[in-house]
């Protein structure tokens, strides 16, 4: 009987074939959507640890309830100064890592 190989590919290979690759707006756009998906999750996780309602981390922050909503379901962009006050509000500490030409650069 003879064997047969099978290919295997990685999670970016993958992405390339069937979203597209590195620097495309198709790309682009589902880095972003899965982006703000892991940090809607973050931020629900982090409000129920809390014991938080949504209506009561929206007053914290000074947003309404439905704000806290669209960001936990990622139906809503944030500013990032939105996403730094939510999570002073619950008390967790946010870092972004942004690399610039090779030039890491930290945001705490």
């Amino acid at each position: 009987m003879e064997q047969t190989k099978i290919k295997s590919y990685s999670l970016a290979e993958m992405k390339d074939k069937y979203i597209g690759e590195k620097g495309t707006q198709a790309r682009d756009e589902y880095e972003y959507e899965l982006s703000m998906e892991v940090l809607g999750k973050m931020i629900k996780t982090a409000r129920q640890e809390r014991n938080l309602t949504q209506e009561q981390l929206g007053q914290l922050v000074g947003v309404q309830k439905s704000q806290i909503s669209k960001l936990e379901s990622s139906t809503n962009s944030a500013t990032i100064d939105t996403i730094l006050k939510v999570f002073k509000a619950l008390k967790a500490d946010i870092h972004f890592n942004v690399t610039l030409e090779e030039q890491y650069i930290q945001l705490v």
